[in-house]
């Protein structure tokens, strides 16, 4: 069953396309032409203007869905409070968007890590050890319908504050935004390979490229409270779960896909993709091969979308189907 492509292409059990696929993108004020982001070789910050353009050809290329995350370097404070400005930089840039591309995906994260002089994803308790998690969703919830009201198709919760998509739901629903779906990121573990967005969306905090998080996302050991902590969600009201990082935790996707019938997301970040690319400079793996190879196990172990910063250059040179 494996002699011929001809054979092997009959009886292929999976294979990723642009429906598959959501491309992550960035958005920053105040620059002109896009600049990249260091650490990750073809991911770039967009201006409002650099984003439309980029999304009409990202739309061009077969990809219906994106991820539109903040770079706000110097909007920050305490309690994240850009967060909530209805003409802030994703609102404004997100009515621009759906005006010039009304059928393409906009998902926005719903978190206050961009927005914290502190870099952590919600408001800190009085002694600053901790972050408060009552606190922080009842701003998540304002957050949420703030991008609701700008024209969100999916807010995206990606703070990991226990209760937050019941709230987020409850407060959509409120306000007459009842069909816009929630995806949580409803098993994102405290993991070493978000450094590189960290510095894309400028959240490091004094300069250093990880902080710890380990109050609030999961530990990279707890398989049982991962699933835990995903079906709770998906009881509050969530209607994709998303698991993050993907390629390092298949395991927790695999046996997710198990627990529940709600749509799946894998989100293979950027500490996955720069990896890849860095092996692949020193000429120790094959660059297209293990791209294609990373998604198709992400896929193959239940995913039903990928996040990943792969998409575009996949979208743009034609390689549909990988398989």
């Amino acid at each position: 069953m494996r002699r011929t492509p001809g054979v092997r292409a009959l009886v292929r059990e999976c294979e990723v396309g642009p429906p598959d696929l959501v491309m992550p993108v960035f958005v920053r004020e105040g620059i002109g032409q896009a600049e990249e982001v260091e650490s990750m070789p073809g991911v770039h910050r967009h201006s409002p203007a650099g984003l439309v353009e980029e999304c009409r050809r990202l739309a061009g290329w077969g990809i219906g869905a994106v991820a539109l995350f903040p770079c706000c370097l110097e909007e920050k404070d305490e309690s994240g409070s850009g967060a909530l400005e209805r003409d802030g930089l994703v609102p404004s840039t997100l009515r621009r968007l759906k005006r010039e591309l009304p059928d393409l995906i906009v998902i926005c994260d719903v978190a206050l890590d961009p927005y914290t002089d502190h870099g952590h994803d919600g408001v800190l308790s009085e002694d600053g050890r901790e972050v408060d998690n009552d606190a922080t969703v009842a701003i998540l919830a304002q957050m949420a319908l703030v991008l609701a009201e700008a024209g969100c198709d999916w807010v995206a919760p990606s703070d990991m504050m226990d209760g937050r998509v019941g709230a987020i739901r409850q407060a959509l629903d409120a306000e007459g935004h009842d069909r816009v779906p929630i995806l949580s990121y409803a098993a994102k573990f405290n993991s070493a390979f978000y450094g590189p967005f960290r510095e894309a969306v400028g959240s490091r905090r004094h300069g250093a490229a990880y902080l710890d998080k380990g109050g609030y996302q999961l530990p990279p050991s707890n398989a049982r409270e991962a699933l835990r902590d995903a079906l709770l969600d998906e009881g509050e009201g969530a209607d994709m779960l998303m698991v993050k990082p993907a390629g390092p935790y298949l395991d927790i996707l695999c046996r997710l896909r198990e627990s529940t019938a709600l749509p799946l997301a894998a989100y293979q970040v950027s500490g996955e993709y720069a990896q890849i690319h860095a092996a692949a400079q020193r000429g120790w793996l094959d660059y297209d091969r293990a791209r294609d190879e990373s998604l198709l196990a992400i896929k193959r172990a239940g995913a039903d979308l990928v996040l990943t910063y792969f998409a575009r250059e996949l979208a743009c040179r034609g390689r549909w189907p990988v398989c």
